[in-house]
């Protein structure tokens, strides 16, 4: 049985991949309104309108039930919640279960990866499995084609994973760089924050292809010190999910940025912007392990400066603009 916990689009929407690509689905939700709506109608009108569901996706609000039978277990809630969630029932997964983290975060207070946040509770690290890529829910779930890279310490678990989720328009790809796809799944985030803020400011396209470049650098800085391959910058978890989140109006942290960039307050547009913009969160532990290394990041902390601490749009980014030039490989 795969469980996917977390009925939000990108979990609904994972499940889809997963029941096209031949298997059996549990989602479970919070909501009993969502899991009645999946069960009566195949359906989840709130995060995935438009799309009917396969039938092979059941949904539960047994928490305990949709972990303890789970032979592949997939986590699709908010990063800053994971830990809270999965506590109570850690204990259940079973010993072989392999586990599959689709959550783009560094959890605030302890700066960990999803998949360090895992360890913690007791799951090993070689059944750990991270996805990440350009992963635009929507564009998915209607069966557009799309590809992602599946990461984990041992290589043939995350092809045992690829196996169960690749479909005619979805195309799996493995590493074994964990840190490096984990990592530039979080940060991007953030950079879509800055370039959506840019484009509320009514900047362009080359401010936006300088925040995107730019940031790419300062993803690959962090990963790199933290003992990431440089080379999955490149790949689908860095430059490809880069350019999709931060290019897309379906990006929920690029409409979150723009929405800010237009004037509104952070309250006002995380309500204007619906469901979870990671990066208005992660921005904080981003920087905070950052500045821990020693790693330069400038664009992450304007991002947390506008976010959280007053600064303006128009005053970032002469803040940014005046930073003494440097070698563009620096």
């Amino acid at each position: 049985m795969i469980s996917v916990l977390g009925t939000g689009a990108w979990g609904t929407t994972f499940a889809k991949v997963l029941a096209d690509a031949g298997n059996d689905v549990l989602l479970w939700g919070r909501d009993a309104a969502i899991v009645d709506e999946v069960n009566a109608r195949h359906a989840n009108a709130a995060y995935l309108p438009g799309h009917v569901l396969p039938e092979a996706i059941g949904a539960t609000a047994d928490l305990g039930a949709a972990v303890a039978t789970a032979d592949t277990l997939v986590l699709a809630v908010p990063s800053q919640v994971v830990r809270e969630v999965l506590t109570p029932v850690a204990h259940l997964v079973q010993d072989h279960a392999t586990v599959v983290s689709l959550m783009k975060g560094i959890e605030l207070g302890t700066d960990m990866r999803m998949t360090q946040v895992l360890g913690g509770l007791g799951l090993a690290e070689d059944h750990l499995v991270v996805l990440s890529g350009p992963n635009l829910s929507r564009e998915i779930a209607a069966r557009q084609p799309s590809a992602s890279v599946l990461a984990c310490t041992d290589v043939s678990r995350a092809e045992q994973v690829a196996h169960l989720c690749a479909t005619s328009y979805f195309r799996p790809y493995v590493s074994d760089d964990v840190i490096g796809v984990e990592l530039a799944g979080a940060v991007k985030n953030v950079i879509a924050v800055a370039v959506g803020m840019a484009a509320g400011a009514g900047y362009g396209d080359n401010t936006k292809a300088t925040i995107i470049t730019r940031g790419l650098a300062e993803i690959t800085r962090l990963a790199v010190t933290l003992g990431a391959d440089p080379a999955t910058m490149a790949g689908l978890a860095g430059l490809g999910d880069l350019v999709a989140t931060c290019a897309s109006p379906l990006s929920r942290n690029h409409t979150l940025g723009h929405h800010i960039g237009s004037g509104m307050t952070l309250p006002e547009a995380v309500t204007a912007t619906g469901g979870t913009a990671e990066g208005a969160k992660s921005c904080r532990s981003v920087a905070h392990l950052a500045h821990g290394m020693g790693v330069d990041i400038p664009i992450t902390d304007a991002v947390v400066a506008v976010l959280h601490e007053g600064l303006g749009v128009l005053d970032m980014t002469r803040m940014l603009l005046a930073r003494p030039r440097k070698d563009e490989r620096a």
